[in-house]
Parts: structure tokens; C-alpha cells; sequence
């Protein structure tokens, strides 16, 4: 029996919001910010010698990232921000993440959250709550980072991912479970045989595909990840989950090509995010072209490719 899980209808729904931003944005492009603190384009403000490592470091961090974002943003209609990137420079980068997901709202991009979390109802509730609205306390309201999606893990099930859906849905976000991804040990479970020789993916699909079909529209709420490193799953997951919004990762640095991508497309605007990250931000190589320029130049290549489908 299918579970009821749209539970506030007051905000416009997920899948209609990122179809409406591909359409006004022209754009099906998602830049990747995955920041190290080694390696960030050069020319940065200054940052003030001594004092404590991990403000330096998220200062650092987050003044790469808007520059990134105002270099490649007007190629782009969304920001995939990973969590870990930022979530390893402690409390200073939680606080850098916060103000990056700002400055992508105030250039017009939806905010992606790539966290991947699963885990049981009551802590998915708590990962939920911090990666949208935030949570009414005794003292008050603790705001949460208001992202537009948020990348969930589907191992433990459909009441590990629901959470993840009320909490959107009150504010027009969405979900992207992890179907069939892009790096290369996904063949280690994804692709094992079930009963009838379906493969875990086609599993996860079919269960994608039911949980949004609580959101009306043409394009789900609920989202799929699906690497651009199998270009040869797309036509049968996209018969699977035929209302399914596609997350792409791997174009570029892993090798996936967008050329090979038209299947995700083809329920139209919104349908489908290409996501790149080092093709983007690293276009220029260890040179001495400026970073900005050739970032916005392989975001811009990318988003004409994509155009094409």
C-alpha cells in the first residue's frame, strides 16, 4: 500500500519550481562545489596570518565558492553543495556553507544539498529539519539551511526517506535518492541481480517513482541520482520512473559525457541537472589563465551541450 506522505500543499511543489528555473534560467547545469582548502583559486581576499586554522581555512573556503558562483552562475540554474567539503572544517564551516547557500540564492540558484544521508526515521527527521526549515526549540526557532534538495541514501528504506519529503515539502524542496550512481564500486550492490535478474537499481526505481507520485505535476518532487557514468541504464530508468527529476553526476573529470544523456530528458524542462564540478571549476589547469573566465566558459560549453538533447 502506497504511503501518504504530502502533508503540506502551501509551498509550490519541488519538481515545479526546478522545472519553472530551467525554463526562465535556460539552463539544466548544476555547478559541483566540492572546495579542498589546497587547492582554491588564487587571487582570493586575504586572509590574516595566525589565529585559529579552521576560521582561516572556512574564510578561505567560502570566498572561493562565491567567486565560483558569480563566475559560472549565469550558465547554471543550480549549486550542488557537498556537505562533507564543509563539514570537516567544524563549526567555521558549517557557518561558510550557510553563507554559500546564501550567495546562490541571491544570484537565482537552487540550492542542492549533496549530504546522501539515511538513517532511521526519528535521526532522518533531525538530518531533514537541518537541511530545510530548521526546528522550533523551547527557546525559539533554529533556522536550517533552507536548501532546495537535499542527495538521500535509500539502503534502510522508504520511512528513511520520507522524513526527508515532509520536511521539503513544507518549503518547496525536494529529494534525490541515490539510484544508480556514478562511482565505480556502484556495481557492487546496485547492479547485483534480484529475483527475475532485476538489479538492486531497478528496486530503488520503482520505489522512487511511487513516493513521488504523491506530488502532482509533470515533474516529480522526488528526484533520482543517476550517474552519467552508465549512460546505458538512462532509457530503462527512465521508463521506471517516467516523472522523475535526474541528477547527472560524473560528466567530465569521471569520464560520463552529456551527449550520452538524452533519455534523462525526455519529459522535458526540469526533467534532468547535468552536474559538474572539476570540469567546471578547474578548467583552467594549473596555468595562468584567470580561473573565472575558463570556469564560466566550461559551465557555458556544458549547458550548450546540454541544450542539444
Amino acid at each position: 500500500m502506497r504511503t501518504q506522505v504530502l502533508d503540506d500543499q502551501s509551498a509550490p511543489g519541488f519538481g515545479n519550481r526546478l522545472s519553472s528555473a530551467v525554463r526562465r534560467r535556460q539552463s539544466a547545469i548544476a555547478v559541483g562545489l566540492d572546495p579542498d582548502p589546497a587547492r582554491l583559486w588564487r587571487g582570493g581576499a586575504a586572509i590574516p596570518a595566525g589565529g585559529d586554522p579552521a576560521a582561516a581555512a572556512s574564510s578561505a573556503v567560502a570566498d572561493h565558492c562565491r567567486r565560483v558562483l558569480d563566475a559560472t552562475a549565469p550558465a547554471c540554474v543550480a549549486v550542488k553543495l557537498q556537505s562533507a567539503s564543509f563539514e570537516r572544517l567544524g563549526p567555521e564551516g558549517a557557518r561558510a556553507l550557510r553563507d554559500v547557500a546564501e550567495h546562490a540564492r541571491q544570484l537565482d540558484l537552487l540550492v542542492l544539498l549533496d549530504a546522501k544521508r539515511g538513517d532511521i526515521d526519528v535521526s532522518a527527521a533531525s538530518y531533514a529539519d537541518a537541511a530545510f526549515g530548521g526546528v522550533d526549540t523551547p527557546w525559539g526557532p533554529v533556522p536550517g539551511l533552507r536548501a532546495d534538495a537535499v542527495t538521500v541514501a535509500p539502503y534502510m528504506g522508504r520511512d528513511s526517506i520520507e522524513p526527508f519529503l515532509r520536511a521539503g515539502r513544507r518549503i518547496g524542496g525536494g529529494a534525490f535518492v541515490l539510484v544508480r550512481t556514478s562511482n565505480p564500486g556502484a556495481a557492487d550492490v546496485q547492479e547485483r541481480a534480484l529475483a527475475g535478474d532485476e538489479p538492486v537499481w531497478a528496486l530503488v526505481a520503482r520505489l522512487v517513482a511511487d513516493l513521488g507520485d504523491a506530488a502532482g505535476g509533470p515533474i516529480s518532487d522526488v528526484g533520482a541520482v543517476v550517474g552519467a557514468t552508465a549512460p546505458e541504464r538512462l532509457r530503462r530508468l527512465r521508463e521506471l520512473m517516467p516523472r522523475t527529476p535526474f541528477l547527472l553526476p560524473g560528466v567530465g573529470a569521471q569520464g560520463g559525457r552529456v551527449e550520452d544523456l538524452a533519455p534523462a530528458f525526455g519529459p522535458g524542462p526540469g526533467a534532468a541537472l547535468v552536474t559538474a564540478s572539476r570540469s567546471i571549476v578547474g578548467a583552467a589547469g594549473d596555468g595562468h589563465e584567470d580561473p573565472g573566465p575558463a570556469a564560466r566558459r566550461a559551465a557555458e560549453d556544458l549547458r550548450a551541450l546540454a541544450a542539444a538533447l
